[in-house]
């Protein structure tokens, strides 16, 4: 099985660096006022498909060899940060769900905020980042993209995930509970559906912050499954706090599995050499893969 994953990834990361860049689309955020920028990786299958929505983290949706010196990004405006220049990891997933049969879109909540450089490591007191933060201004940004997705016509109603990394994963956390708030439970079939087909109906979570600033509440209630992807040896945030977070939530009859890999970083599914230098990213990247399209496959169901 391990030497499977490892010929995946030899395919799959060559095909990605060589595939044409993904379609830019705009549209608004539920903030009211920003007009996101976003890029959306089509499958090669006639639709329509079931969606993901994968949120950035604090370093943005570009490769670092490009942002340094990005600021707006936005409809008319040439910017070196553009669907051409995304990080190795955002194409690398993109064109893994497509290839899977899932439209795969990344809003961009940094450039049309005028943060498209996107913030360094430990820089989570950095007071720039409050206009962009994951609590109440990037949730806008996902439920302005489940909006969007809603009016595509070529997505299947109930079937649009979330995928997060770090401040996008604690983002995807806070999307879960503000729409759970906002539900409660339904009554009837008709109702039913229509709230499953106005929500998430999923979120895997990668390496995110779960400390009381980075979390709406402590505990999550919820009926949507989430996953959760942990590295043991995270420098940046805690993974423990997320256990922690989990366990509560449990407890309280939210439906949340943790995978906590030996061994592994921060970013670990950052395809780039040096960050799979790292013995443990490498065999968590390989299996991060694999879990991440089986647990949607079962979510579908």
């Amino acid at each position: 099985m391990r030497q499977l994953l490892v010929s995946l990834l030899a395919v799959l990361l060559p095909v990605v660096s060589a595939h044409a860049a993904p379609q830019t689309v705009y549209f608004p955020s539920a903030d009211g006022h920003t007009s996101l920028t976003s890029y959306v990786f089509l499958p090669r299958t006639q639709g329509p498909w079931p969606a993901i929505v994968m949120l950035h983290g604090r370093a943005g949706p570009y490769s670092s060899n490009d942002n340094a010196g990005c600021t707006f990004v936005g409809a008319g405006n040439a910017s070196p940060c553009n669907a051409g220049t995304l990080s190795k990891r955002h194409a690398m997933w993109g064109e893994y769900w497509s290839a899977r049969g899932y439209l795969a879109i990344l809003p961009d909540s940094f450039g049309p905020r005028g943060k498209a450089h996107g913030f360094g490591r430990f820089t989570h007191s950095d007071p720039d980042r409050a206009e962009v933060n994951e609590t109440e201004v990037r949730p806008l940004d996902a439920e302005g993209t489940l909006a969007y997705l809603r009016g595509r016509g070529d997505v299947v109603p109930g079937q649009v995930y979330l995928q997060g990394w770090s401040n996008g994963g604690s983002t995807a956390l806070n999307v879960i509970i503000r729409q759970e708030s906002r539900q409660g439970s339904p009554q009837g079939n008709q109702q039913g559906n229509q709230q499953r087909n106005n929500a998430y109906r999923g979120a895997l979570v990668f390496y995110p912050g779960c400390g009381q600033a980075a979390l709406l509440a402590s505990t999550i209630v919820t009926t949507v499954p989430i996953a959760m992807f942990l590295g043991a040896d995270d420098e940046e945030v805690s993974p423990d706090i997320c256990q922690h977070v989990a366990d509560r939530s449990r407890q309280a009859g939210s439906p949340i599995d943790v995978t906590l890999y030996p061994g592994a970083t921060h970013d670990f599914d950052e395809p780039s050499s040096s960050r799979q230098s790292t013995p443990g990213n490498q065999a968590a990247m390989n299996d991060a893969l694999v879990k991440a399209a089986g647990i949607l496959d079962r979510w579908k169901k």
